[in-house]
């Protein structure tokens, strides 16, 4: 499914943000830069691009925005601001690749999050319903992230290893609940560039209260965590949100391929891993996490040949009909 190849792409930028969260903490930068600085870098590189692709982009952006405020700023605030404040947060209390791994559970939050939404069928609304085998092998998935927590859990406070789970597990919620929230809200009427331009900009009064507080608490954000900062905000701000919206935009309405998308997410760990190693020189994870990586892996892998095989069935149906 060419929705899979496009979150697996995805997961590798995203992977940028763990590595450089964790490189701006050992350097001493705050988490209120780093993740207020991502989205104001965000602003202009996602303005230009709607402008430059014409048809009216920013002015239907805006219109929508208009016709419906308060959900924009509700679900861009759960979308941006709980998602990436508690990953930057979380930075700071372990490497790249264990807050990575933790956020995995966002594949599972995804699956758990389908009686959320209505969908129509035949003229009639229609509450959707968790896909249990998606749910299960998610379930897998979550089997591995608590295999990489067990070496973290032996070498850190239980109030050090909370703050670096729990944030991370609301963000987890956060993001795919933001996500398939502004999906409906829009619901095709702007495209993915649009609607990332959109939810930034609704989000930007909270980014600028976290920015004002930083400016009071730890002084300006130095040059080094700037540019770091640049990097995450194209890399995985502009590029990976990007294509990952586009993804999941694709399979918006089959709740299975959905959790498959989503679950291309699991990639990001080995992405992190191994860039933080070259980049970081964070040693190799003690075999016990590294088995939990594999696990995690091989649950992504075993979405993916589960949505296949659905697809290889619904064609086959419609073929029949």
């Amino acid at each position: 499914m060419k929705e899979i190849a496009i979150g697996i792409v995805a997961a590798l930028f995203f992977a940028f943000t763990f590595i450089l969260n964790h490189s701006m903490e050992l350097e001493g930068g705050s988490w209120l830069w780093s993740s207020s600085l991502r989205y104001f870098f965000m602003l202009p590189f996602l303005f230009v691009i709607v402008v430059m692709r014409g048809r009216g982009g920013f002015t239907n952006l805006r219109s929508e925005i208009k016709a419906k405020p308060g959900e924009w700023v509700i679900w861009s605030f759960v979308g941006f601001v709980l998602f990436y404040a508690p990953l930057t947060f979380a930075a700071a209390f372990g490497p790249g690749w264990l807050v990575s791994g933790t956020w995995q559970f966002t594949i599972v939050a995804g699956v758990l999050l389908a009686p959320l939404f209505i969908t129509v069928i035949a003229g009639k609304p229609v509450r959707q319903q968790i896909p249990l085998i998606s749910l299960a092998i998610s379930c897998i998935i979550l089997i591995g992230i608590l295999l990489i927590q067990v070496p973290q859990a032996k070498t850190v406070s239980t109030e050090s290893l909370l703050l670096g789970i729990l944030p991370v597990i609301v963000a987890a919620f956060a993001y795919p609940l933001g996500n398939r929230k502004m999906m409906e809200v829009c619901s095709g009427r702007v495209d993915t560039f649009q609607r990332v331009l959109g939810m930034t900009i609704a989000s930007l009064p909270a980014w600028i209260v976290l920015a004002v507080y930083a400016l009071f608490t730890v002084g300006l954000p130095s040059g080094s965590q700037v540019f770091q900062s640049l990097l995450v905000a194209v890399t995985s701000g502009v590029i990976a949100t990007v294509l990952f919206f586009i993804a999941t935009d694709r399979v918006r309405n089959d709740q299975g391929k959905l959790a498959a998308v989503e679950a291309t997410q699991s990639t990001e760990v080995l992405f992190a891993m191994v860039g933080e190693m070259i980049l970081l020189s964070v040693p190799l994870p003690e075999p016990i996490a590294l088995m939990g990586l594999g696990v995690i892996i091989g649950g992504m892998l075993l979405h993916s040949y589960h949505t296949m095989l659905v697809g290889k069935r619904t064609k086959i149906a419609e073929n029949h009909t």
